[in-house]
């Protein structure tokens, strides 16, 4: 079994004019949601062995917030194929993953996060399918579990949706 964690990047700065998209970094909420993601990820032992991330400042940011509410850091790759990267182009990043890796995070962007998630869902609980359908807000969590003995046969409608969160339902259901 194969299981793929999809994290989009926690709330970022509004673009600025003449500034660099690469280079926004989180808003004060967003900085709060990506430690509840962390929490999240340990509370139930959703620790990644590999973690991919985007070369963009949010992306970077929203690891380092999640990953210090873990007890060990897993290996860490920074990846520039994920910045402003299509779904087919982000399952060709994950598809080189060594088979010997089991699970995997991802941190990137919308959409195309929203659109590998939901072209990997084949099955799973039905509400958390449709809310992955609808969209894939910042600090939003997919977990998805595949039959698989290797990440290269990973293939559109080959998922199981373990769970589908955000740090807006996480606050949400804590209230």
């Amino acid at each position: 079994m194969r299981r793929l964690l999809l994290l989009r990047h926690a709330k970022a700065e509004r673009p600025q004019a003449g500034g660099r998209d690469h280079e926004r970094l989180l808003d004060p909420r967003g900085r709060d949601d990506a430690g509840t993601v962390g929490h999240y990820l340990l509370r139930h032992t959703l620790i990644p062995e590999l973690v991919l991330v985007s070369t963009a400042a949010r992306t970077r940011q929203t690891w380092e917030l999640a990953a210090a509410a873990l007890d060990k850091t897993p290996s860490v790759v920074l990846e520039d194929r994920i910045y402003n990267a299509g779904a087919e182009d982000i399952l060709k990043v994950v598809k080189e993953i060594d088979p010997g890796v089991r699970t995997v995070l991802l941190v990137g962007h919308n959409p195309g996060l929203h659109e590998l998630a939901a072209s990997l869902v084949a099955s799973g609980d039905l509400e958390s399918r449709q809310r992955l359908h609808e969209e894939f807000p910042t600090a939003a969590l997919a977990v998805i579990d595949f039959p698989l003995d290797a990440w290269e046969k990973l293939h559109p409608h080959s998922g199981r949706l373990e769970r589908f969160v955000s740090a807006r339902s996480l606050a949400a259901a804590t209230d």
